[in-house]
C-alpha cells in the first residue's frame, strides 16, 4: 500500500491528452500529482504503432492551433507540443473521384473552394453559397495569441465580440443542422456524396465550418511525425515538471469514504491514497465500473442512454513498396468509386476512402508509403465475434484481403507491392484505451446536445466530493485541443477552490 496524505496530492487516471494536461497544469500550480495508465505508452487515442518498418497513425490529420497567431497555440506551448515541431498546410482537404471521370475537390482555401464548387455544380448554387458564407462567418472566431502586440490583440478581440453579437443566431442554426441533412440539399450526386463522406452523418455542421475556417487560416496544419511524437512531448513536459507516471497500472476502483474520493485501487490490489482523484479515462468505465454507478443521477444515466458517441471503426494500415507522386497530398485523403458495392462492416459500400501518407516520409522506409482507411462499423457484432478468437482473426484476414482487392481497382499492380497490412477493430480500441463501445473518441456533438457549447458539462459527479473528470467524455466534440483545454479548465477550478492564483509557464 502506497499512501499519499499531503493536502495537495492528486491521482490522475489515464495518460491521454486530457490526463497529461491535467497533470502538467497541476504541477505548474504546486500540486503533487501521479498518473496511472493501463497501457505502456502515453497519449491514449493519440497514438501510432510500427509494423514491418511502417508507422500506422491512428489519430492526427490536423492540429487546430498550429499557427503562432492563435490563442490555442499558446496552450500548445504551455504543454510542450509545438516546440521544435514542423507543421505543413495542404491545399486539399478531401477529394472524391467520380465514376464519370469527374473529380470533386474540397480545397482548404475558401475562395478556391467556392469557385470550384460553383463550377462543379451550378445547379447547387444556393447550398454552396450558404456553406461558404458559413465558413467565412467562422473565420473571425479565433482568439489572438498572447504574443500578438497589444493594439492588434485588442482589435481582434473587439472584432470577435462583434462577430458573436452579429452571428450568434446563425451559429445556433448551424448547430442544429446535421451534416447528413445538409448533404441531402445537394442535387449533384457526387457533391451530395462528398458532404456525406467527409463528416460523420450525425455531427453538427458547425464543426465542419470551423474546420474549413481553421484550414483556410493555416491554423490546422499537419505535424510531421504524426501522433506519437506529440504524445511523447506531453509525457516529457509532465515529467520535467516533476510529475510521475505509472504505466501498465490499470485502475480497478476509485476509493471513497463518507462520499469523498480518497484514492484508487489498481487491478493488482495496491491502493494509492490522495486528497483528490481525477479521471481522464473512459467515462462509462469511470462512472459505472470504478464507482459502481453510485454517483450517477438520472441526468447522467440519460446521457449514456441517449447521446451518441463517435462510431466504432475498422481501421486498416497498409504498407506499400512504392511512392504515389501522382496523387496530391490532402488533409483527409480521397475516395474512389468501386466497380460494384461490397459489404464491409455489415454495410454495403460503393466507395473506398484512402488516406495516403505521401506528405510525411517519416511514416515509411525510403521509396515506400503507408496508407490508411477508416470504415465505420458496429460494436456488438465484433464483441460477439471476439468470443471466438479463430473466427475473429479470420474476419480480420477476410477484410484485409477484400481491401487489397479493392485497392487493386484504383492502383493496378498494388497487390504485389503490399508488404504489410494491419487491421484494428472496435475491440482493438476497447483493449487499448477501454473506450466505451470501442469508440475512437467520446461524444459526438449533435443537435440534441449542442447546448454544451454554451454551458460546458460538469467535471464532477453529484454527491461525491474531491472527485473530478476531464477529457472527451465531459467535452463533447472530440479532438486534441479539447483534451488540453479540459485538463486546464479543471486545474483552474481546483485553484479557485483552494483560493490560489492559477499560473502557467511556457516550456
Amino acid at each position: 500500500m502506497n499512501k499519499i496524505t499531503s493536502d495537495n496530492s492528486i491521482n490522475i487516471i489515464g495518460a491521454g491528452f486530457a490526463g497529461l494536461a491535467a497533470g502538467i497544469y497541476a504541477q505548474m500550480n504546486g500540486y503533487r500529482s501521479q498518473v496511472f495508465e493501463m497501457h505502456d505508452l502515453p497519449g491514449g487515442l493519440c497514438t501510432s504503432w510500427m509494423r514491418k518498418g511502417y508507422t500506422i497513425d491512428c489519430c492526427i490529420h490536423w492540429l487546430v492551433g498550429s499557427s503562432p497567431e492563435s490563442s490555442m497555440h499558446d496552450l500548445w506551448e504551455e504543454v510542450g507540443i509545438t516546440q521544435r515541431r514542423q507543421f505543413i498546410n495542404m491545399n486539399e482537404y478531401y477529394r472524391l473521384e467520380g465514376p464519370d471521370g469527374r473529380t470533386l475537390t474540397f480545397y482548404t482555401d475558401v475562395d478556391r473552394l467556392e469557385k470550384h464548387l460553383l463550377e462543379f455544380s451550378p445547379q447547387d448554387v444556393e447550398p454552396i453559397k450558404e456553406f461558404i458564407t458559413g465558413i467565412r462567418m467562422c473565420l473571425a472566431f479565433d482568439q489572438p495569441s498572447r504574443h500578438t502586440p497589444l493594439p492588434k490583440r485588442l482589435a481582434k478581440q473587439f472584432k470577435l465580440i462583434l462577430s458573436f453579437i452579429r452571428n450568434g443566431k446563425k451559429m445556433q442554426k448551424w448547430m442544429q443542422i446535421r451534416s447528413r441533412d445538409f448533404a441531402n440539399r445537394f442535387k449533384d450526386p457526387l457533391l451530395k456524396k462528398g458532404f456525406e463522406e467527409m463528416w460523420i452523418p450525425e455531427f453538427s455542421m458547425l464543426f465542419m465550418l470551423f474546420t474549413f475556417a481553421y484550414l483556410h487560416s493555416k491554423n490546422a496544419g499537419y505535424p510531421l511525425g504524426g501522433s506519437m511524437p506529440m504524445s511523447k512531448a506531453l509525457e516529457e513536459r509532465y515529467k520535467a515538471l516533476g510529475g510521475i507516471i505509472h504505466y501498465n497500472n490499470r485502475v480497478d476502483k476509485i476509493l471513497t469514504g463518507s462520499d469523498k474520493a480518497i484514492g484508487i485501487r489498481l487491478e493488482n490490489g495496491t491502493e494509492h491514497f490522495c486528497s483528490r482523484v481525477i479521471s481522464a479515462a473512459d467515462g462509462y468505465s469511470t462512472i459505472f465500473r470504478m464507482l459502481d454507478g453510485k454517483y450517477a443521477d438520472e441526468k447522467i444515466r440519460s446521457i449514456y442512454d441517449k447521446w451518441l458517441p463517435f462510431p466504432p471503426l475498422i481501421f486498416a494500415g497498409i504498407g506499400v513498396n512504392r511512392t504515389f507522386t501522382d496523387v496530391l497530398p490532402s488533409v483527409s485523403g480521397f475516395s474512389f468509386q468501386l466497380k460494384e458495392p461490397v459489404e464491409i462492416g455489415k454495410e454495403k459500400r460503393d466507395r473506398l476512402h484512402v488516406h495516403l501518407y505521401n506528405h510525411d516520409t517519416s511514416m515509411a522506409p525510403p521509396g515506400k508509403t503507408v496508407l490508411t482507411t477508416m470504415i465505420m462499423t458496429d460494436y456488438e457484432s465484433w464483441k460477439r465475434l471476439a468470443e471466438d478468437k479463430s473466427a475473429y482473426l479470420n474476419k480480420k484476414d477476410e477484410i484485409a484481403n477484400k481491401l487489397i482487392e479493392l485497392l487493386e481497382q484504383r492502383f493496378p499492380g498494388i497487390t504485389s507491392q503490399i508488404e504489410m497490412i494491419d487491421i484494428a477493430t472496435p475491440m482493438t480500441f476497447e483493449r487499448y484505451t477501454a473506450n466505451w463501445k470501442g469508440s475512437f473518441e467520446g461524444w459526438l456533438i449533435t443537435p440534441e446536445n449542442a447546448g454544451v457549447l454554451m454551458k460546458p458539462m460538469s467535471q464532477s459527479l453529484p454527491g461525491l466530493a474531491n472527485f473530478y473528470m476531464c477529457g472527451q467524455w465531459v467535452e463533447p466534440g472530440g479532438g486534441l485541443p479539447t483534451g488540453i483545454m479540459s485538463g486546464r479548465r479543471l486545474i483552474k477550478r481546483l485553484c479557485r477552490e483552494d483560493r490560489k492564483k492559477f499560473r502557467t509557464t511556457a516550456h
